[in-house]
């Protein structure tokens, strides 16, 4: 395997210099076979580098093979917008959300001619049917090509598959040519309105249904757990002691529980035998998003049990994946990332040793805002609003009639209002974002400007950006949902980025990397070349040889 590696730069020159006939080249080039036959790129949703410290030595199953490969612990979702979708997008486009026109899970739009001026990641909103809560599922926001969208253009006969319970994570991963696409919808694994779910994932579905039909109890704690299986009091609830146990009928809590990421990689198996991925000289990219990290977050917490058994699941779910391909005799080469970090309830970090952890103020929502702004300057819509936002999303957006002499007024009245509160740590107006020229070198040094600049999308981020402190999470806790996410602190950006081949000559490098470095590596693993700017990122030699994997 070694000397596959070691040979990549043949591989790839030979490649590159038949990209005039790329599905010629393959058959001219037998050296071009030292690519995998499957490239497999894991997301795992909220996999923050801090719980990647903390459950690194406990892994026994999937994870064990991937610390045997190449680790960069301090990988990096460079800009300030660190949510699901804008992240997803980064991961096998190798661009920043700036470029790939996703700033937020969602964004307004006050001047859409619909009562829900909201609109989601992944919606088509110019179809009637769509709404941001019940939205048509459409790539069509993601202005970068994928990985797979690029594979796809050199060689038709390469397949893009991709699976999560999140359908933003799926779409953001596989982009635009796509053989197969899928999430978990109400009842089960679903897909874009314009396909069908095959029979293969229909008898998939059958077999959740009867599960989840006949419910089932607790949990096990594994033993490592026992010790954090203690109630943390938030109000009139608590976390730290929940198990997950499954009521007979709810898929939610199927889906929202560790049970999900058991689910995704039996559907990651399955595409990998209806599609036939892996069995031919081509090179095939299977997008997998494990989203059970990020729905425990949300709704315990990062500190305690219920986190605890979810990483151990996460463990055994990317176990099942990689016994399986193992068993089909695939080559292939595993990444494994995530979208943005998180953090713990603030209620639990005040008990232990964090005094600065707190709740976003009322008074930083958009009602309240514009309350204050309309006080000071006199400035007034007839109808609507006059600002949207804030508040857990961080931008700010105009009234859509705002104009001239008025919107200069609120924008400088809505700054000073923000800047002058405790809890702000920065904010900015569009011209002065836009001013800032894309931000270069080492992303743990960027400035809160530069991380909002990376994430800054005119005509979909709001016209202003506000940066809370650190510690301070949006939203009041209530139960199932007490943390969050969306900071530019590092504790949200920063992230684990693992690969892993077999054979390969495994090594740690703590260097700051970033998540758009990922596509560019995967690149010159399969030999695809692209023009000079297609990437933000640059290709990581992860050949620990004197030879360059990223040569070409």
């Amino acid at each position: 395997m070694r000397l596959r590696l070691s040979t990549l730069a043949l591989a790839t020159g030979l490649a590159t210099a038949a990209m005039a006939t790329p599905a010629l080249a393959r058959d001219a080039a037998p050296e071009a076979q030292a690519a995998p036959q499957l490239i497999v790129a894991i997301s795992v949703d909220q996999f923050s580098s801090d719980l990647f410290a903390q459950y690194r030595q406990r892994f026994s199953k999937g994870f064990t093979r991937l610390l045997d490969g190449v680790v960069f612990p301090s990988g990096y979702q460079s800009h300030a917008a660190t949510e699901t979708c804008p992240g997803h997008s980064t991961l096998l486009t190798g661009v920043h959300p700036a470029r790939t026109g996703i700033p937020a899970n969602g964004w307004m739009d006050p001047a859409l001619a619909r009562a829900d001026k909201e609109i989601y990641c992944v919606e088509d909103e110019r179809d009637p049917r769509s709404s941001s809560d019940k939205p048509v599922v459409s790539p069509v926001h993601l202005k970068a090509p994928t990985l797979g969208d690029l594979m796809k253009k050199r060689d038709s006969r390469t397949i893009n598959a991709a699976v999560s319970v999140k359908d933003r994570a799926a779409v953001m991963m596989s982009g635009h040519d796509t053989d197969a696409v899928y999430w978990f919808g109400e009842e089960g694994y679903t897909t874009f309105l314009d396909r069908k779910v095959s029979k293969n994932v229909a008898q998939y579905n059958a077999e959740i249904a009867r599960k989840v039909a006949a419910g089932a109890p607790a949990m096990p704690v594994p033993g490592e757990c026992t010790r954090l299986d203690r109630a943390t009091p938030i109000g009139d609830f608590t976390i730290g002691t929940y198990k997950f146990p499954l009521k007979a009928g709810d898929y939610e809590a199927f889906s929202q529980s560790p049970r999900g990421d058991l689910a995704t990689a039996d559907m990651a198996v399955r595409l990998v035998d209806e599609l036939g991925m892996g069995k031919d000289g081509v090179t095939d990219l299977l997008s997998v998003s494990f989203s059970s990290t990020d729905k425990v977050g949300h709704a315990f917490g990062t500190e305690g049990v219920e986190m605890c058994i979810q990483m151990n699941t996460l463990d055994a779910a990317l176990g099942t994946l990689f016994d399986a391909l193992d068993a089909r005799g695939i080559d292939y080469e595993v990444v494994l990332s995530a979208d943005h970090g998180g953090f713990d309830a603030p209620e639990r970090q005040q008990l232990r040793g964090n005094p600065h952890a707190g709740r976003v103020d009322p008074s930083l929502r958009a009602a309240a805002l514009e309350a204050e702004v309309t006080r000071r300057t006199g400035v007034s819509v007839p109808s609507g609003h006059l600002l949207y936002g804030a508040g857990e999303s961080g931008s700010v957006w105009l009234a859509p009639g705002l104009k001239g002499e008025s919107k200069q007024t609120v924008v400088a009245s809505l700054l000073d209002v923000l800047r002058a509160n405790p809890q702000i740590e920065a904010a900015f107006a569009h011209e002065e974002i836009m001013a800032e020229p894309m931000p270069e070198g080492a992303p743990q040094d960027w400035t809160d400007l530069q991380k909002v600049r990376a994430s800054y999308v005119p005509g979909r981020s709001g016209e202003v950006q506000m940066l809370t402190r650190r510690g301070l999470v949006p939203g009041k806790a209530k139960p199932f949902k007490v943390a969050s996410h969306g900071s530019p602190w590092d504790y949200d950006r920063r992230v684990p980025m693992l690969f892993w081949r077999a054979g390969i000559q495994g090594f740690e490098q703590p260097d700051p990397v970033e998540t758009v470095d990922i596509a560019p590596t995967l690149a010159a693993t399969v030999g695809l070349s692209a023009p000079e700017g297609t990437w933000d990122g640059r290709c990581l030699d992860i050949d620990a040889s004197e030879a360059d994997s990223c040569s070409s």
